[in-house]
């Protein structure tokens, strides 16, 4: 055999080069663009607090900056407001006619309310504001992985650990913040809030009622990140098809939903 043989069958026999991992930025970047070839090359790797903790930070920081932007608004901190006011007032005229207070009670404290909100509208409110965004958020963000996490162990037998789901719906966070930077700039163009880029957004639907609630679940940037989280979880649990993965995390959402919208019949406070 010559040298040119043996070259030949050195070359065929040798092991591949190990597939290098992607960066942060090629991941945020593949999340948008090939969520499912981004997702496998991740999951080839052990998962790492950074691919959660990050986008998941920069989601909050668009959300609270954004809010501090839109609020600076006259016109849609004044509509924000009022609409906050009558949820309110609603909510203890039920009292009243529930015999659980007198109508002089509940203009009392609603006056103490309106006194309170404005006394809190400036640096002050801000602050405390930012911070409840960071603090509610972070701990949303735990107990919807939480969920997802127990349903892919015990339900869907998924391997993987907790951090692998954090992972999957943290990088999904990347999605959201485009969601705010359209909402932000719709609630400037139309002058009144957007909190979404739904159906009931647009045409300023109550989301209380069974129609808003619906329309509300209308949103074409919530059906892709709920798109990518099931390939995600997929690719991190190392599930050969993803169909199932599709049923859990858009049954968990529309169900779940549903349960609150129910639920804020009752307490009222759970409607956000």
């Amino acid at each position: 055999m010559d040298d040119n043989d043996s070259n030949e069958v050195v070359e065929q026999t040798s092991t591949p080069e190990e597939e290098e991992e992607l960066s942060h930025s090629d991941k945020m970047i593949g999340i948008l663009s090939e969520p499912s070839k981004t997702f496998e090359s991740i999951s080839k790797f052990p998962p790492k607090t950074i691919d959660w903790l990050l986008p998941i930070f920069l989601l909050l920081l668009f959300v609270a900056v954004s809010r501090i932007i839109v609020l600076n608004n006259d016109e849609i901190k004044f509509d924000a407001k009022q609409k906050q006011i009558a949820k309110i007032e609603e909510t203890m005229q039920k009292a009243v006619t529930a015999g659980k207070m007198t109508q002089q009670q509940a203009d009392q404290q609603l006056e103490k309310i309106q006194e309170q909100m404005d006394k809190f509208g400036g640096g002050i409110g801000t602050v405390i504001q930012t911070v409840g965004i960071f603090i509610v958020g972070f701990i949303i963000f735990f107990i919807i992985t939480g969920i997802y996490y127990l349903f892919i162990k015990f339900l869907l037998k998924g391997e993987g650990t907790f951090t692998s789901a954090l992972v999957a719906n943290g990088l999904t966070a990347y999605i959201g913040i485009i969601a705010v930077i359209i909402a932000a700039i719709l609630s400037l163009v139309f002058s009144r809030m957007f909190n979404d880029v739904s159906v009931a957004a647009f045409m300023n639907t109550d989301k209380t009622t069974f129609l808003g609630f619906i329309l509300g679940k209308l949103d074409i940037i919530t059906i892709w990140v709920y798109i990518v989280l099931s390939i995600g979880f997929a690719k991190m649990f190392k599930s050969v098809t993803t169909g199932k993965y599709y049923g859990l995390v858009f049954g968990i959402w529309i169900i779940g939903s549903f349960l609150l919208f129910l639920l804020s019949k009752s307490f009222p406070f759970l409607n956000f």
